[in-house]
């Protein structure tokens, strides 16, 4: 494992991202709503990501050019720990370890995302909630983070308002949870906050309120080495 490498950016320059498993951009513009330039990488066609974008290996991607951005989001795939794949018997790869140790060999600072099934996976994730956002859905998500960054657990409410059953219409006075072959795309993209999305991006993606809460606590927690304000 490499120590965290010094960053040295032009004052006034907006600092890079890597965003690897990026898939329609979920993350991604939420770290640009934060004020990060974004490149995307996915092993799969892109064509909603709304950054530049390469196709290809992440972990390959990152070994070979992670030390050219200032910070790195990873959003493995999260089918191996997923309850409905699991259910449904399907094979998928765990890409957890191998891209923590891509990441600590690059040493830029850097987060993982996955969802409740990885936790076990993960190292002191922190757990960020969509009522922690103002959003009308939960969709928990858990972030470990590394390479000299650290992210404070925000205080998480009771959950109050009843959630539809997976995959079913919602009814009222319930929060939808947008996941498997749902119903309602328009009213998933309106609560999540992402216009451009199809159901393939939605039943996956992370709420970008997350990323540019997790963006602009890079930029505060790195700001002189990263040379903008905080």
């Amino acid at each position: 494992m490499t120590q965290p490498t010094d960053i040295r950016r032009v004052r006034g320059r907006r600092p890079r991202l890597l965003d690897l498993f990026c898939c329609q951009g979920g993350a991604g513009k939420g770290y640009a709503d934060a004020g990060f330039d974004l490149t995307g990488v996915d092993k799969d066609p892109q064509p909603r990501y709304p950054f530049p974008f390469i196709q290809g290996d992440a972990i390959a991607y990152v070994l070979a050019h992670g030390a050219e951005f200032d910070f790195i989001h990873a959003s493995p795939p999260c089918q191996f720990d997923s309850d409905c794949q699991r259910i449904q018997g399907n094979d998928h790869p765990d890409l957890i370890a191998p891209t923590r140790a891509a990441l600590e060999a690059i040493g830029r600072p850097w987060v993982i995302e996955n969802v409740g099934g990885a936790v076990p996976k993960l190292n002191a994730p922190v757990m960020l909630c969509g009522r922690m956002f103002g959003l009308d859905n939960y969709r928990h998500r858990f972030f470990e983070t590394g390479g000299g960054f650290t992210l404070t657990q925000p205080d998480h409410a009771v959950h109050t308002v009843p959630q539809a059953k997976l995959g079913r219409p919602v009814p009222p006075g319930h929060y939808g949870q947008f996941v498997g072959n749902f119903s309602g795309v328009q009213a998933a993209r309106d609560v999540l906050g992402v216009p451009w999305m199809n159901r393939d991006g939605i039943r996956e993606c992370i709420p970008p309120a997350y990323a540019e809460h997790i963006g602009r606590a890079v930029l505060a927690s790195l700001a002189p080495a990263l040379g903008v304000a905080a």
